[in-house]
C-alpha cells in the first residue's frame, strides 16, 4: 500500500542550477571590485606605516641630533645603535613591520630626496617603478 502526497515536492535539478548560476554571476561581478579594494587597502597601509616611521624618526632625531644611517636602518628605532649616546627609545611600540606584501621597507639616509631619510616599498611586484598596485610607495611622495 503506497500513498503519495501530491503537495510535497523537492527541489528540482533545474531550480538548483538556476540558483547556482545566480550565485556564480553575483560572485563574478562582485569579486573583482572587492579585490581592487584589498589592493587599495594595502597601499594605504604602506603609506601609513611610512608616516609612522617618519614620526618615530623625528623623535629619534630630537633625542640624538641625527637620523639613523642607512646601515643602522629602521632597526635603530627599536634597538639602541652603538655609539649613540642620547638614544631614548624604543621609538616604535612593536618590531619594524614588513610592508603589506611581506617585504622589508627600504631605508636610506642620507636620502636622495631632501634632508630627511628616504623610506619606500616597491609595491606588489617588488620591483622599482610600476603603476597601480605595483607602484612604489615612497616617503617623499606620501606627503
Amino acid at each position: 500500500m503506497r500513498r503519495t502526497k501530491r503537495n510535497e515536492r523537492g527541489i528540482t535539478l533545474i531550480e538548483l542550477l538556476v540558483v547556482v548560476t545566480i550565485i556564480g554571476l553575483f560572485a563574478a561581478l562582485v569579486a573583482p571590485r572587492l579585490w581592487n579594494k584589498v589592493s587599495a587597502a594595502k597601499t594605504t597601509v604602506a603609506r601609513q606605516q611610512i608616516n609612522d616611521f617618519e614620526t618615530a624618526l623625528g623623535a629619534y632625531k630630537l633625542d640624538t641630533g641625527r637620523f639613523p644611517t642607512t646601515d643602522q636602518g629602521l632597526q635603530a628605532l627599536r634597538v639602541k645603535p652603538q655609539g649613540i649616546e642620547r638614544w631614548d627609545g624604543p621609538y616604535l611600540p612593536k618590531d619594524i613591520p614588513m610592508d603589506p606584501w611581506g617585504r622589508a621597507y627600504i631605508y636610506k639616509y642620507p636620502g636622495d630626496h631632501g634632508d630627511e631619510p628616504d623610506i619606500m616599498s616597491y609595491g606588489a611586484d617588488g620591483k622599482d617603478g610600476g603603476e597601480g598596485e605595483d607602484a612604489d610607495i615612497c616617503s617623499w611622495k606620501s606627503k
